[in-house]
């Protein structure tokens, strides 16, 4: 692009908003033009307001920006906002209703009747529902949890395929997914912790919207009953989840490899910045995916499967792996962002 679009950054000095900013240093499409966090951030050189915690160094330009509030007089019109989702639902809606177009990384609105809930592997065209938000020229898009993401990539093509019926998937999160400074080491050093606050509620109810088919302005949530058990361990990037699905038509371990292997969804199709060249990467070998050796495949947007293997009480199981912080969060926002402009879904009428 000659010139590039102004972006705005909603809760600018957390984990996630850092990696917003790390990720959208070079983009050839964005630039960030304004951060913005709370009150207690605001007025402060970023690089004063906040401890900058990723592997590449803050760049010069965004360290010296003035931190503003999350109030809705920014300059850039498209907003990704990596608010907490206590203070999120509210400020997120204002700056909708003054016109930006917030693309969220919070729970906060995520089931709304009229909020598209995007993979854009799996569900571009949820966001027609943007055309019938009341929010004049604004609007709000979610993306998923991080958990649900690499889930719901490995199942969509089984689900197209095969039908699904039923899931059951075990998490192993890494550390980095609660936030810094996260859990304590005395926690999690030597441990595994089997409880992360709402996160099988939302595994178990995120994908139905996002596998769910739009008609007539309404999503009709996916039939399938999921079954989720979330654990804490100690990676600091990378969530693991063993799933066992029953599908609804019987096909073989090596039908299963070669959908998976086959699959493309609108960002391949129109070579999107952020987009993987493949979602999804089968493994032969029976040690892999790893978080340590996997997370960073393909840019960190794509999701490694392998283990498939047939299930005694099930029909398959099998084992995924997602960069939560990447593709689970900022990388998966600005996907969504690419896809929007390409689509012209940027510009409301």
């Amino acid at each position: 692009m000659k010139e590039k679009i102004s972006v705005g950054i909603l809760g600018a000095t957390g984990s996630v908003g850092q990696k917003f900013i790390e990720l959208l240093s070079n983009h050839p499409w964005f630039e960030i033009s304004e951060i913005a966090a709370s009150d207690k951030s605001a007025g402060k050189k970023y690089k004063n307001a906040t401890t900058w915690n990723m592997a590449s160094l803050l760049s010069e330009r965004i360290g010296e920006m003035i931190v503003k509030s999350c109030a809705p007089n920014l300059q850039s019109k498209l907003i990704f906002s990596a608010l907490d989702s206590s203070v999120a639902g509210e400020i997120e809606e204002e700056f909708a209703r003054n016109g930006y177009i917030v693309i969220s990384n919070s729970k906060n609105h995520r089931f709304a009747q009229d909020v598209p809930l995007i993979i854009p592997e799996v569900n571009s065209d949820h966001l027609e529902l943007v055309k019938i938000q009341n929010f004049g020229k604004g609007a709000i898009i979610t993306n998923p949890n991080c958990s649900t993401i690499g889930l719901a990539l490995a199942l969509k093509p089984l689900h197209n395929n095969f039908g699904l019926e039923q899931v059951n998937v075990v998490t192993m999160q890494a550390i980095s997914g609660a936030g810094y400074p996260g859990i304590p080491s005395m926690d999690i050093q030597d441990n595994v912790i089997p409880f992360i606050s709402g996160e099988e509620e939302k595994i178990e109810k995120e994908p139905l919207k996002i596998l769910g088919k739009l008609s007539n302005n309404e999503i009709k949530f996916a039939d399938i009953k999921i079954s989720a058990q979330c654990n804490r361990v100690s990676v600091i990037d990378g969530h693991t989840e063993c799933v066992q699905v029953k599908l609804k038509n019987k096909f073989t371990k090596k039908d299963i490899i070669e959908i998976w292997k086959d699959f493309k969804g609108e960002p391949q199709k129109l070579k999107l910045p952020f987009a993987p060249s493949n979602p999804i990467y089968y493994f032969e070998e029976d040690r892999f995916p790893q978080p340590k050796l996997h997370r960073n495949v393909d840019k960190g947007m794509a999701v490694s499967i392998g283990r498939l293997r047939e299930c005694s009480l099930f029909d398959f199981k099998f084992v995924i792996m997602s960069h939560n912080t990447i593709r689970g969060a900022a990388g998966g926002t600005i996907l969504i962002a690419e896809l929007m402009k390409a689509k012209g879904y940027l510009e409301k009428d």
